[in-house]
């Protein structure tokens, strides 16, 4: 375990300034490449407190941005177009590099990265996310992953469009099944006709 000092709030761990312990590997993998903390040196510690106000001050400013943005896109939705399988399972899956794009497509400008994406969407429906647009301002985002855009707007009344096309599919296969036996009865019973003598 190594001790970090926080530049920006980081969930579940602390806030800006906080000297918090972690495992090497998440520092050194993630919290140190993305200068979101400092090694907690004596250097670093004095460094950071020395430029504390100036640092409070540009956090604050782009917290102030953020939720500026946060307002204007609230209840944002976006819609992927994806081929899936009868069940509804996608032919490959959603990442958040893909909502990144779709919502920048949507007036939403983001990195992957802000994407708060446990694991990779792998079939239809609705989707709720969360989109960081800045450690303090957290959005939520609806994702609709459809075959079509028509079977999204069908999604977004509340419809389920899977459940919808197995039902469709069953009544198919019944009407298939009842044709198939009337054909079965009507060549039977015209076979019967035939083998009778002419009166």
């Amino acid at each position: 375990m190594i001790d970090v000092i926080l530049m920006q709030r980081v969930e579940k761990l602390g806030q800006m300034g906080d000297v918090v312990r972690v495992k090497p590997g998440y520092a050194r993998n993630f919290l140190l490449p993305r200068k979101i903390a400092l090694r907690a040196t004596k250097e670093n510690r004095e460094r950071f407190e020395r430029d504390r106000a100036q640092l409070e001050a540009q956090n604050l400013k782009r917290r102030e941005e953020a939720e500026r943005v946060a307002e204007r896109v609230t209840g944002l939705a976006v819609v992927m177009i994806r081929q899936a399988g009868e069940a509804g399972h996608l032919y490959g899956s959603v990442s958040a590099r893909d909502i990144a794009d779709a919502a920048g497509a949507a007036g939403l400008t983001i990195k992957r990265e802000q994407v708060l994406l446990d694991k990779p969407i792998k079939s239809l429906g609705l989707y709720g996310m969360r989109v960081m647009l800045h450690p303090e301002v957290i959005i939520d985002v609806t994702v609709n992953v459809a075959r079509s855009v028509e079977e999204a707007e069908r999604q977004a009344r509340g419809e389920n469009v899977v459940a919808a096309a197995q039902e469709e599919e069953r009544a198919a296969a019944a009407e298939t099944a009842a044709m198939f036996e009337e054909g079965v009865a009507a060549a039977g019973a015209e076979g019967e006709g035939e083998g009778k003598p002419a009166a």
